[in-house]
């Protein structure tokens, strides 16, 4: 039984199925995957030939003209419609079939319409080096391409070309498909079909004529029918006809003997210069078609009949054309045909843009003057030349205010040529001048280079490339280089470049690429935006600040040439130099306002040949923007909150903000980025307290005045000493932060006035001067005796009194005062009339000695007189005031020595009334009596007052209460009494 059970468990194993090998699982799943795959692709490609457009025989003879439509929609121009011969196939050379087979579809007499080989290589390349980088059209797709679908390199459109041209294969002969092909395909110069290029380029309207070098040169042109162009670019002809040739060989259409024969020809020989005439719209059209090649892949506006809208101005074209010929009415005075060394003669050349300053939109292009050709090179927009200094707001000054944060006041110091690092080469300013520290607004205005590239090192390499890519910018090698600073690298650039960058600034910091082109509609209804999206690139104060610097370009800098009165403008000169070159082979001018950005560049075609005048883009643009402008209200650039405008005082470094001292000259409203604007008050002019208890003394033994003065401050101060001798003028001494000095080799006998002045050697600003007094004098002062004789007589007819005296001593004048009245008369001679006297008043006259400097006075002599009342009898003799004197002589004495020390008084602290007194009288003395009556005297006396001891203080004092007393009593007299005045006596008085 046991063996039985092990026989059915071995009868059972041995009946249990084998599990299946994983490979086997995996590849049956690789072969659903792969069927379903092939299932769902077969729909779709079934679905993509279903909707595949049928084949029209009209649309197969001659290509659709394209439109090209303005801003507002109306067209403009018509491309496609003309310039064309149609051609037999029998009329065509077995050379240029050879030629265009072997160029473009090798294989074409033996497929099918579709080259298996050729998509197989086309699919390696496409795994390779990405999708579309390689085509694998024949002869046939072309023509179905051309004539029915758009040129994306998309899988439907691609699925439906090559079924297209299956059928298109079934339904005519490769000879009729052929002959297709040759008359719709442009060659350049505005020649459609094989047959008009044959025509234009060489001169042969009959084929057979065509050689192998000019069949090679047709079948290479409709690649790339510009850049080939053999009257424009001769040298790209010719490596694209030696390509052509190779060909030719390796497909056995031609020996490497006639090869060789076709490579050596020129190929300016071959040309017949027979070129169809340009349109007015002919430079902006070009601009259109390197747009729509660029932007939609394979597209073709000669002709793939698309209706294109554009952003063309027809008024802005039509005037910056009229500006680039030589026509009588053309107001910009180019210059005459200049001649190279070798005979060849040039006109200057000119190349200008015309941009929306809000959208970047293209207007109006200048491609060149006096334009003959289609297609012709376009200054402004092909190739480029250096920008010069227009690249200064773009590579420093812009990157400087962006990441640094520089306001249009920041200081740069121009002390030296530029030093080149790690060479001994230096770059100097234009104009050989160096002006020390200036502001960044200054040095942009004047275009200079020196601070330009210390800005642009301050800024580093990095961020000035970083800002400038941000405005569509590159440079050659993809480095920036030290001299793009200032424009004069190898990197090379175009007008409608430069436009685009320079609208940023004038548009808030906003870019986006200048664009020609908003839209383009193909033939099946397919539309394609072809806007470009803008971006904030820099912030609003870059933009701002630096318009502002640019407009002061305009208005005071290098660009006042440009400027246009009462419009709100910006803009950038520039030039460039070579080495050998004398002068300069470029000149540029680019600005803006907010409506309009318009670039422009001059030179020659030859870049070594000088400019005879750089002004000409400055005309252009001026003459430009007015005219665009005109009729129109043009906004000013509006301010945004992140800038701040700020008053600082003209020359503080760092930026300080002016005081209430600071003069008005001294003081410019600068813009600073927001949060970064100065908070410090300059103390440049501010006024130091003036020094105190100045005092000067002679030393006679050392014959030298010894000055000192008192001043407090913790500032450091240093004092400026200066002199004056006899009335002179003030002569700087010396200066001291010492609170005295010594002033040797004094003149002896003269009088010296010493001033000084604190300075505060930090802020240089300065207090007032303060001055003193000195005399210098050997002699002993000389007695003056007092005068005598005095007498005071009434005389009745004159109404005054007459008072004379004699005086016998050293030369002096005398003072009189007559009291009550308080009137007080100094003169010089030995008489003097008081007129206005009261009647029935007793008066009091006296009279002092002084000496001739005014510090020696005699003893004070008095007398009285009565003057009669009006009723006195005419007999009756006045009371004898000789008689009253003689009693109270003693009385008298003490009076008047009292009364002296009052006048005294009076002259040291009131030398201004006496002078305001003197009058007329002063006018009739002799300058040298003048001079004695001045405020020295006064001064002097204050000086000696406070060198008295203090007992001359206390007697002072007393004097004060006594002069005190005086006054009172005087000013009662006065308000009973009023005026007395004085007038001149007969016997020669002084006169009042």
């Amino acid at each position: 039984m046991a063996d039985k059970r092990q026989t059915r468990t071995a009868r059972r194993k041995q009946n249990k199925p084998k599990k299946k090998p994983i490979w086997k699982k995996i590849l049956y799943t690789l072969l659903i995957i792969v069927l379903a795959i092939g299932i769902g692709v077969g729909a779709l490609f079934t679905y993509y030939i279903a909707t595949a457009p049928p084949i029209d025989e009209a649309k197969l003879s001659d290509p659709f003209p394209s439109v090209v439509l303005d801003q507002d929609g109306e067209v403009v121009e018509s491309l496609g419609k003309e310039q064309r011969t149609k051609i037999e196939y029998e009329d065509l050379p077995q050379v240029l079939i050879d030629a265009v087979v072997a160029t473009e579809d090798s294989r074409f007499f033996k497929h099918s319409g579709i080259d298996i080989r050729r998509i197989a290589g086309a699919i390696k390349a496409n795994i390779t080096e990405g999708f579309g980088s390689e085509g694998a059209s024949t002869i046939t797709q072309q023509v179905v391409e051309n004539s029915f679908l758009t040129p994306d390199k998309k899988i439907k459109l691609k699925v439906q070309e090559q079924w297209l041209a299956l059928q298109l294969e079934r339904k005519y002969s490769k000879e009729e498909i052929l002959e297709m092909y040759l008359n719709k395909i442009f060659y350049g110069s505005g020649a459609y079909g094989v047959a008009k290029a044959s025509e234009v380029y060489f001169g042969k309207t009959d084929l057979n004529e065509l050689t192998i070098p000019e069949a090679a040169i047709l079948a290479g042109l409709p690649q790339r029918p510009s850049a080939y162009n053999p009257y424009e670019n001769p040298e790209l002809t010719k490596e694209r006809m030696n390509t052509v040739l190779n060909l030719m060989v390796r497909h056995g259409k031609i020996s490497e003997k006639e090869a060789e024969e076709a490579r050596q020809v020129d190929i300016e020989s071959l040309l017949a210069g027979k070129r169809p005439d340009p349109n007015l719209y002919e430079a902006f059209i070009q601009q259109v078609e390197k747009e729509v090649e660029e932007k939609v892949d394979g597209a073709n506006i000669n002709t793939d009949g698309l209706k294109i809208h554009t952003t063309l101005d027809q008024d802005a074209q039509k005037h910056v054309e009229s500006l680039l010929t030589d026509s009588d009415e053309n107001p910009i005075p180019y210059p005459e045909e200049v001649v190279d060394d070798e005979g060849n003669k040039h006109d200057m050349q000119a190349g200008m843009v015309v941009l929306d300053t809000q959208t970047g939109a293209i207007q109006a292009i200048g491609g060149r003057r006096n334009s003959e050709k289609i297609g012709g090179y376009n200054y402004a927009i092909d190739g480029g030349r250096q920008p010069g200094s227009t690249f200064k707001p773009i590579i420093a000054f812009g990157p400087a205010i962006e990441y640094n944060k520089w306001s249009t006041y920041h200081q740069i110091n121009d002390d030296q040529p530029y030093q080149i690092a790690g060479s001994n080469k230096t770059i100097d300013n234009w104009n050989k001048q160096h002006e020390g520290w200036m502001s960044a607004r200054y040095a942009l205005s004047k275009s200079l280079n020196v601070p330009t590239l210390k800005t642009f090192d301050e800024v580093g390499y990095d961020k000035a490339q970083q800002f400038a890519k941000g405005l569509g910018l590159n440079f050659k090698d993809g480095k920036l280089a030290l001299t793009d600073a200032i424009g004069g690298s190898g990197s090379l650039f175009t007008p409608l470049e430069v436009a685009g960058a320079y609208r940023a600034f004038g548009n808030e910091g906003i870019y986006n690429e200048p664009y020609a082109v908003t839209k383009v509609e193909f033939p099946d209804g397919k539309t394609v935006d072809l806007k470009p999206e803008s971006e904030a690139v820099m912030s609003d104060y870059t933009a701002y600040m630096v318009t502002d610097m640019l407009k002061t370009v305009m208005s005071e800098g290098t660009g006042v040439e440009a400027n246009i009165p009462g419009l709100h403008v910006a803009g950038k000169t520039g030039t460039t130099n070579r080495k050998n070159v004398d002068g300069s082979p470029d000149s540029w001018f680019s600005g803006y306002t907010t409506d309009y950005t318009i670039s422009i560049w001059t030179g020659y075609d030859d870049n070594n040949i000088p400019l005879p005048n750089t002004k000409i883009p400055h005309a252009l643009f001026k003459n430009t923007m007015t005219e665009l402008s005109k009729d129109k209200e043009t906004k000013d650039f509006v301010k945004p909150d992140s800038v701040v405008e700020v008053d600082v005082e003209k020359g503080s470094n760092p930026a300080k903000l002016p005081s209430s001292h600071t003069p008005s000259d001294k003081i410019i409203t600068e813009l600073f980025v927001k949060g970064h604007e100065p908070d410090k008050t300059s103390e440049k002019f501010d006024k130091l307290d003036p020094v105190s208890n100045l005092s000067a003394t002679y030393d006679e033994d050392s014959n030298s005045i010894k000055v000192s003065w008192d001043y407090n401050s913790k500032d450091d101060i240093e004092f400026e000493v200066s002199a004056s001798v006899n009335g002179g003028g003030m002569k700087g001494i010396s200066s001291t932060e010492d609170k005295s000095i010594e002033i040797s080799e004094v003149e002896k006998d003269a009088e010296y006035e010493i001033q000084v002045v604190a300075v505060n050697t930090e802020t240089s600003s300065k207090s007032d001067p303060k001055t003193t007094k000195v005399k210098l004098s050997d002699e002993e002062d000389e007695d003056i005796p007092s005068v005598s004789d005095l007498s005071a007589k009434y005389n009745e007819d004159k109404k005054v009194i007459d008072v004379t005296w004699a005086y016998d001593g050293p030369s002096a004048s005398f003072e009189v005062e007559v009291s009550p009245g308080g009137q007080t008369q100094t003169v010089s001679s030995n008489g003097i009339e008081v007129g206005g006297a009261t009647p029935g008043e007793t008066y009091t006259i006296t009279v002092t000695s002084i000496g001739k400097d005014n510090d020696n006075k005699g003893d004070s002599q008095s007398t009285k007189i009565s003057i009669p009342d009006d009723e006195t009898s005419e007999g009756e003799e006045p009371e004898d005031p000789n008689e009253e004197e003689e009693n109270d002589s003693e009385s008298e004495t003490d009076e008047n020595n009292d009364q002296k020390e009052s006048i005294d008084e009076e002259e040291n602290q009131n030398t201004d009334n006496e002078n305001s007194q003197d009058g007329q009288e002063q006018e009739n003395q002799q300058e040298d009596q003048d001079k004695e009556q001045e405020d020295p005297q006064s001064d002097q006396g204050q000086d000696q007052d406070q060198e008295q001891n203090q007992d001359q203080d206390k007697e002072q004092e007393s004097n004060n209460q006594e002069q005190q007393q005086n006054d009172e009593e005087q000013t009662d007299q006065s308000d009973q009494q009023g005026d007395t005045n004085s007038s001149p006596s007969d016997n020669n008085a002084d006169r009042e």
